[in-house]
Protein backbone atom coordinates (compact mmCIF):
# COMPACT_ATOMS: atom_id res chain seq x y z
CA UNK A 1 0.00 0.00 0.00
CA UNK A 2 1.12 3.53 -0.68
CA UNK A 3 0.99 4.68 2.95
CA UNK A 4 3.98 2.40 3.61
CA UNK A 5 5.96 3.75 0.66
CA UNK A 6 8.24 6.72 1.15
CA UNK A 7 8.98 9.53 -1.23
CA UNK A 8 12.66 8.66 -0.92
CA UNK A 9 13.52 10.51 -4.07
CA UNK A 10 12.01 13.82 -2.95
CA UNK A 11 14.91 15.80 -4.43
CA UNK A 12 13.74 14.89 -7.94
CA UNK A 13 10.57 16.78 -7.09
CA UNK A 14 12.56 19.82 -5.91
CA UNK A 15 11.62 19.35 -2.26
CA UNK A 16 13.95 20.02 0.66
CA UNK A 17 14.69 17.24 3.14
CA UNK A 18 12.22 18.80 5.60
CA UNK A 19 9.52 18.97 2.93
CA UNK A 20 10.21 15.35 1.94
CA UNK A 21 9.79 14.35 5.59
CA UNK A 22 6.48 16.23 5.75
CA UNK A 23 5.25 14.40 2.64
CA UNK A 24 6.30 11.07 4.15
CA UNK A 25 4.40 11.84 7.37
CA UNK A 26 1.11 12.73 5.66
CA UNK A 27 -1.83 10.50 6.55
CA UNK A 28 -3.57 8.68 3.73
CA UNK A 29 -6.59 10.40 2.19
CA UNK A 30 -9.15 7.90 3.45
CA UNK A 31 -7.92 8.02 7.08
CA UNK A 32 -10.47 10.67 8.09
CA UNK A 33 -9.50 10.83 11.77
CA UNK A 34 -5.79 10.78 10.89
CA UNK A 35 -6.22 13.66 8.44
CA UNK A 36 -8.24 15.65 10.97
CA UNK A 37 -5.77 15.16 13.83
CA UNK A 38 -2.74 15.78 11.59
CA UNK A 39 -4.29 18.98 10.25
CA UNK A 40 -5.35 20.35 13.62
CA UNK A 41 -2.04 19.54 15.34
CA UNK A 42 0.16 20.80 12.53
CA UNK A 43 1.70 24.26 12.51
CA UNK A 44 3.29 23.84 9.07
CA UNK A 45 0.98 26.12 7.10
CA UNK A 46 3.81 27.89 5.21
CA UNK A 47 5.44 24.54 4.44
CA UNK A 48 2.21 23.08 3.07
CA UNK A 49 1.86 26.01 0.67
CA UNK A 50 5.54 25.77 -0.34
CA UNK A 51 5.31 22.01 -0.93
CA UNK A 52 2.15 22.42 -2.98
CA UNK A 53 3.88 25.11 -5.05
CA UNK A 54 6.90 22.87 -5.76
CA UNK A 55 5.24 19.46 -6.05
CA UNK A 56 2.22 20.36 -8.14
CA UNK A 57 3.21 21.62 -11.56
CA UNK A 58 -0.12 23.22 -12.34
CA UNK A 59 -1.21 26.85 -12.56
CA UNK A 60 -2.23 28.97 -9.61
CA UNK A 61 -5.64 29.44 -11.21
CA UNK A 62 -6.29 25.68 -11.24
CA UNK A 63 -4.93 25.17 -7.72
CA UNK A 64 -7.00 28.04 -6.40
CA UNK A 65 -10.09 26.54 -8.06
CA UNK A 66 -9.42 23.26 -6.22
CA UNK A 67 -9.03 25.18 -2.95
CA UNK A 68 -12.07 27.40 -3.52
CA UNK A 69 -10.02 30.60 -3.20
CA UNK A 70 -8.93 33.23 -5.70
CA UNK A 71 -5.54 33.04 -7.47
CA UNK A 72 -4.64 36.33 -5.78
CA UNK A 73 -5.33 34.85 -2.34
CA UNK A 74 -3.15 31.84 -3.19
CA UNK A 75 -0.31 34.14 -4.31
CA UNK A 76 -0.69 36.13 -1.08
CA UNK A 77 -0.43 32.91 0.94
CA UNK A 78 2.78 32.01 -0.91
CA UNK A 79 4.36 35.34 0.05
CA UNK A 80 3.14 35.64 3.63
CA UNK A 81 5.45 34.86 6.54
CA UNK A 82 3.93 33.14 9.61
CA UNK A 83 0.88 32.05 7.66
CA UNK A 84 -2.09 30.68 9.59
CA UNK A 85 -4.64 28.93 7.40
CA UNK A 86 -8.24 28.23 8.35
CA UNK A 87 -8.73 24.60 9.38
CA UNK A 88 -10.87 23.60 6.40
CA UNK A 89 -8.41 25.11 3.89
CA UNK A 90 -5.42 23.48 5.58
CA UNK A 91 -7.25 20.14 5.60
CA UNK A 92 -8.00 20.52 1.89
CA UNK A 93 -4.32 21.22 1.14
CA UNK A 94 -3.24 18.21 3.23
CA UNK A 95 -5.70 16.02 1.31
CA UNK A 96 -4.41 17.27 -2.05
CA UNK A 97 -0.79 16.70 -0.99
CA UNK A 98 -1.65 13.22 0.24
CA UNK A 99 -3.45 12.51 -3.04
CA UNK A 100 -0.36 13.67 -4.95
CA UNK A 101 1.82 11.42 -2.81
CA UNK A 102 -0.41 8.48 -3.68
CA UNK A 103 -0.69 9.48 -7.35
CA UNK A 104 3.06 9.86 -7.84
CA UNK A 105 3.58 6.49 -6.17
CA UNK A 106 1.03 4.86 -8.49
CA UNK A 107 2.19 6.55 -11.71
CA UNK A 108 5.89 6.84 -10.87
CA UNK A 109 6.07 10.62 -11.26
CA UNK A 110 4.00 13.77 -10.90
CA UNK A 111 3.90 14.50 -14.64
CA UNK A 112 2.19 11.21 -15.55
CA UNK A 113 -0.16 11.58 -12.58
CA UNK A 114 -1.12 15.11 -13.65
CA UNK A 115 -1.72 13.87 -17.19
CA UNK A 116 -4.11 11.24 -15.81
CA UNK A 117 -5.74 13.90 -13.61
CA UNK A 118 -6.45 16.11 -16.61
CA UNK A 119 -7.69 13.38 -18.99
CA UNK A 120 -11.37 12.61 -19.35
CA UNK A 121 -12.24 9.31 -17.76
CA UNK A 122 -15.20 7.16 -18.85
CA UNK A 123 -15.53 5.73 -15.34
CA UNK A 124 -16.03 9.26 -14.04
CA UNK A 125 -18.84 10.14 -16.44
CA UNK A 126 -16.27 11.40 -18.99
CA UNK A 127 -15.03 14.02 -16.56
CA UNK A 128 -11.36 14.54 -15.73
CA UNK A 129 -10.38 13.42 -12.22
CA UNK A 130 -9.16 16.97 -11.52
CA UNK A 131 -12.78 18.17 -11.70
CA UNK A 132 -13.42 16.41 -8.38
CA UNK A 133 -10.60 17.96 -6.34
CA UNK A 134 -12.54 20.98 -5.07
CA UNK A 135 -14.17 18.93 -2.28
CA UNK A 136 -12.81 16.47 0.26
CA UNK A 137 -15.27 13.76 -0.83
CA UNK A 138 -14.15 14.30 -4.44
CA UNK A 139 -10.51 13.86 -3.37
CA UNK A 140 -11.49 10.63 -1.61
CA UNK A 141 -13.26 9.42 -4.76
CA UNK A 142 -10.16 10.06 -6.88
CA UNK A 143 -7.94 8.45 -4.25
CA UNK A 144 -10.18 5.36 -4.44
CA UNK A 145 -9.66 5.32 -8.22
CA UNK A 146 -5.88 5.41 -7.63
CA UNK A 147 -6.19 2.43 -5.28
CA UNK A 148 -8.17 0.59 -7.98
CA UNK A 149 -5.33 1.26 -10.45
CA UNK A 150 -2.83 -0.11 -7.90
CA UNK A 151 -4.78 -3.34 -7.72
CA UNK A 152 -5.00 -3.77 -11.48
CA UNK A 153 -8.33 -2.21 -12.37
CA UNK A 154 -8.24 -0.43 -15.70
CA UNK A 155 -9.24 3.09 -14.73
Amino acid sequence: MYNQKRMENHKTYGLTNKQGDIINDLPIVNDVSGVYLYTMNSKLDNEFIAIMDVLIGLSDSLLSKWLNITPRTLRNYKNKKNLTLKGNLKEHIVLILSLYKHGTDVFGNALDFEQWLSSKNPLLDNMAPSAFLNTSSGIQLIDNRLSAIEFGENV
